[in-house]
C-alpha cells in the first residue's frame, strides 16, 4: 500500500518539515507555557500585572502561604517570566515582559 496524502504535496510536507521547531525549541516551549498550567501561578502573574509586589503582600492577597508562593515564584523565575529587585530586606517581583498579561486575556477572551 502507498503512503499518499489527500491533501497534502510533497512540497508541502517539505515546507511543513522545515517550518517546525527543533525538538530543544519544542521542549522550552513546552516548558514555558507549562507556567501557564498551574491555577496559583495565574493567580501569581495576575497579581504582578497590576503591580509590582512581594511574596508577603502576594500570600495576603491569594491567601496562600508564604512557602508556596516563594516555590512557584522561583519556578517563575527560572523561566524568566517573573524577576526581582531588593529593596531593602524585601524582593519585589514583577513580570519581565508585560506581554504575559495579554497573552493571558487573549486566552480568556478565546475560550
Amino acid at each position: 500500500m502507498q503512503n499518499r496524502f489527500l491533501l497534502l504535496s510533497e512540497r508541502n510536507k517539505r515546507d511543513i518539515l522545515s517550518a517546525l521547531p527543533q525538538d530543544r525549541d519544542i521542549s522550552k516551549l513546552a516548558d514555558y507555557f507549562q507556567n501557564f498550567s498551574d491555577s496559583t501561578r495565574i493567580k501569581i502573574l495576575t497579581c504582578l500585572s497590576m503591580m509590582n509586589m512581594c511574596v508577603n503582600d502576594l500570600s495576603t492577597v491569594l491567601g496562600i502561604n508564604q512557602t508556596t508562593i516563594s516555590h512557584q515564584l522561583k519556578q517563575l523565575k527560572d523561566q524568566n517570566i517573573v524577576s526581582y529587585k531588593r529593596d531593602g530586606k524585601i524582593l519585589v517581583y514583577f513580570l519581565t515582559n508585560n506581554n504575559i498579561n495579554d497573552m493571558m486575556m487573549y486566552a480568556i477572551n478565546t475560550f
